[in-house]
């Protein structure tokens, strides 16, 4: 029960009808309800409507989330019955099961329920059998607000009125009936937002989202690509969607970034929201895919759903893929056919295998050395993943569970095997598939001579779930290649071999020495993502601030920035002179923000420089665009260097209306930047909902870190009602950035190194 400007506390209440046929007589009937209260229970039917069978009580379990109800006499077999629940409970804020959310609208504060119900938080809403092979029906009928508009999964087929017992006048929006369907699949959301429309197939797609986003034509790119998408995938998957109309909802504050309920799916802004004013692809590229993400879902996911929740990765993994082929239709520069035969089911894996067997067994080009289901099985049958061990000089390849060996025990004993493919390369020429079906197995042809341009590259560009782990001779090897010829290597296996040895080096296979030894080659090294995956091992976002308090900062400073400064200058000049040319590029729009931000960290004055420029050119004209690639460095360090006046026109563009919700993001990450301890004291009111943000961002900087921590001890019991397990991830956030820098490179290592 939510009205316009109401205070504290909010709360829901409702009645459910469950139709059940009984498969075995029983007294009792279980289903799950969580944080609800029922406080009344019926069972009518099954041959009179009006013939009840007596409940003589009900049973909260909160520990199995239960609500059992005992009755006078049995349920008989093979009969339906009617189970009546009414209940009541608390609107979260904590952005799961029913929630509440609070924003700005065009200058007016205002509130919003939505609902997030996977996995298992349909119960917390409604008692229910709340479990993906448990397909029902649903009509749903939702009594809200009359300024309000309600949705769910099927269009609304009334819209009437009704007075409580109190006299207040309620609207009341009846849906049609869904189709089958899981009960995490349920979706509701109750708003004052406006919407675009457009018609795909003779079917309604319609965008919602805050009226000032609507108005300023900040879901026109959505509304464009969705149709596309959608009609994309029907001829995919020969199979008509299903629902007479789609929902895509923008939430100001959701915390699972996008989900696929049936006709009602629910986004983050940033998800779904594109500014016309932004020229470059990257935010759109974001956008297209994990609008195809949640489409493909349509069909993966709701109409054909995993049997338990051990088989999620079959309805995210395919969708996963799907998003890729659906956002290369809208995005070209992001340069599975399905049976029907599920639809409205549930399926497993060896569903998908046994299909898979039968394209196998129809052709001859294609030999595997077992069933797909064992070689699948090999993979879903047990967790983790493999890592290879390659010693080139006996062409002898052994495989392991990859695991943190610096927490492993004396009793820890792995016995892992997959049935892996191996794809390979030597001297630059592509080799025939090879696969590995044994814990350790001799090729001879991954034999090399004597000569140091005999080289050899497995998992070649990223084809296979593996790490590699070569033996010091193909190292130097690789390491001597890639300091004269790294063209010689694909790009992708450039940051594959550079991932795989990062991941090695801190989980105990390999010392750092071997690390930094493949990174000497950088200062040739062109490709953005590339250079990411060296600067998220070597400068973690999370530790910069202590970083900074070692020894090894300068050193670090000093072997990353000859290094970087070649392709720093290349996009600093497109920065400079003409950044609408890089509108193309994609590792630009998703790396370049990363890049930047650590040559300003390690403090490379021209990246100071180009922040503090940037940043007085929009202090000076509000209405000036800071490049979208590197904003939130702009704006950081453009406080960073700047005073008292840098910060408080933060603030104020801060708290200005039409800022949407990841301008906030930026602004409040960009005042954390300061580097006058008496900012980051400033009693400027921030809204309670930015708490755990304001001190993660400040606690990750240098001159916060102290500060923040101090605010936490000193206010630990008050966040810890606020924000219960919050406080703990913040706690413990503390202690890895006090914690000795030991998984970083030590002093010694980057001198040897350099």
């Amino acid at each position: 029960r939510v009205r316009p400007g109401q205070k504290d506390p909010f709360g829901f209440s409702g009645q459910v009808n469950i139709t059940v046929r009984c498969r075995r007589d029983t007294r009792s009937v279980v289903l799950h309800s969580a944080g609800l209260k029922s406080h009344r229970a019926a069972i009518r039917g099954p041959l009179t409507p009006g013939a009840a069978v007596e409940v003589e009580g009900l049973r909260l379990e909160e520990e199995g989330e239960l609500a059992v109800l005992e009755l006078s006499e049995p349920l008989l077999a093979g009969r339906r019955y009617v189970l009546q629940l009414s209940f009541h409970g608390r609107l979260r804020e904590d952005r799961e099961g029913l929630f509440l959310t609070r924003y700005t609208d065009l200058g007016c504060s205002s509130m919003l329920v939505a609902s997030q119900l996977e996995p298992a938080y349909a119960r917390t809403v409604y008692p229910c059998f709340d479990e993906p092979d448990m397909k029902a029906t649903f009509n749903i009928r939702i009594v809200h607000d009359p300024s309000y508009v309600a949705l769910s999964n099927m269009p609304a087929i009334d819209v009437s009125e009704m007075k409580d017992e109190n006299g207040s006048l309620w609207s009341v929006t009846t849906f049609n009936t869904s189709l089958r369907m899981s009960t995490y699949l349920t979706a509701f959301v109750v708003c004052d937002f406006d919407y675009v429309n457009t018609t795909e197939r003779g079917k309604e797609i319609r965008i919602w989202a805050r009226k000032e986003a609507v108005k300023n034509g900040y879901v026109d790119y959505a509304l464009n690509i969705t149709g596309p998408i959608f009609s994309f995938l029907e001829d995919l998957f020969n199979i008509s969607y299903p629902l007479p109309k789609t929902d895509l909802v923008a939430l100001p504050d959701f915390g699972a970034g996008a989900m696929e309920n049936w006709g009602l799916m629910t986004f983050e802004e940033p998800a779904l929201l594109y500014l016309p004013s932004d020229k470059f692809t990257g935010r759109k590229m974001i956008i297209a895919l994990i609008v195809s993400h949640e489409l493909a879902h349509q069909w993966f996911g709701n109409l054909v759903t995993m049997t338990w929740w051990n088989d999620l990765w079959l309805k995210e993994g395919l969708a996963s893929y799907l998003e890729h082929l659906g956002a290369t239709l809208v995005e070209p520069k992001l340069s599975l056919v399905s049976s029907s035969e599920f639809a409205f089911s549930n399926a497993n894996q060896d569903d998908l295998w046994i299909h898979i067997q039968l394209v196998v067994d129809a052709q001859d080009e294609v030999q595997l050395p077992a069933s797909v289901k064992k070689i699948m099985d090999s993979w879903t049958r047990q967790n983790g993943f493999p890592v290879l061990t390659f010693n080139i000089t006996t062409g002898t390849i052994s495989q392991e569970k990859f695991h943190n060996k610096k927490h492993e025990n004396s009793t820890d004993f792995y016995n892992n095997a997959w049935i892996v493919p191996i794809s390979w390369m030597r001297n630059g020429s592509s080799q025939p598939l090879m696969w590995l079906d044994n814990s350790s197995k001799v090729f001879p042809e991954m034999q090399v001579s004597e000569s140091e341009y005999d080289w050899i590259l497995l998992n070649v560009n990223l084809s296979g779930y593996y790490r590699v782990n070569y033996d010091q001779l193909n190292l130097k090897r690789l390491v001597h290649l890639l300091e004269n010829d790294p063209k010689a290597i694909p790009a992708v296996s450039r940051f594959q071999l550079l991932d795989d040895i990062f991941a090695l080096t801190w989980s105990g296979y390999i010392e750092i020495e071997a690390a930094l030894e493949l990174t000497k080659y950088l200062a040739r090294e062109n490709e953005l993502f590339v250079w990411n995956v060296v600067l998220v091992n070597l400068v973690p976002d999370n530790v910069e601030s202590t970083l900074k308090n070692y020894e090894v900062y300068p050193l670090l400073k000093k072997y990353l920035l000859k290094r970087m400064l070649p392709i720093y200058h290349y996009y600093a000049g497109f920065i400079h002179q003409n950044v609408d040319a890089l509108e193309g590029d994609y590792f630009a729009q998703v790396y370049l923000e990363k890049f930047f931000a650590t040559a300003c960290w390690l403090g490379l004055q021209d990246c100071l420089d180009l922040s503090s420029e940037l940043y007085t050119k929009w202090m000076d004209n509000p209405e000036y665009k800071i490049p979208f690639l590197i904003r939130r460095t702009v704006c950081c360090y453009g406080v960073a260097v700047g005073s008292d006046k840098e910060w408080d026109f933060a603030w104020e563009m801060y708290k200005h209306n039409d800022s949407t919700t990841e301008d906030k993001d930026i602004l409040l990450s960009a005042m954390s930047c300061a580097k006058e301890s008496w900012l980051l004291h400033s009693d400027t009111q921030f809204s309670s909902n930015c708490t755990a943000n304001i001190l993660e961002y400040v606690v990750s900087k240098d001159t916060g870190h102290r500060i923040a921590w101090e605010f936490v001890t000193k206010n630990w019991s008050l966040l810890s009602e606020r924000y219960g397990n919050q406080p703990v991830m913040i706690s413990f956030y503390f202690c890895v950035s006090f914690a000795p820098g030991t998984n970083f490179p030590s002093r010694d290592n980057i001198i040897h190194n350099d």
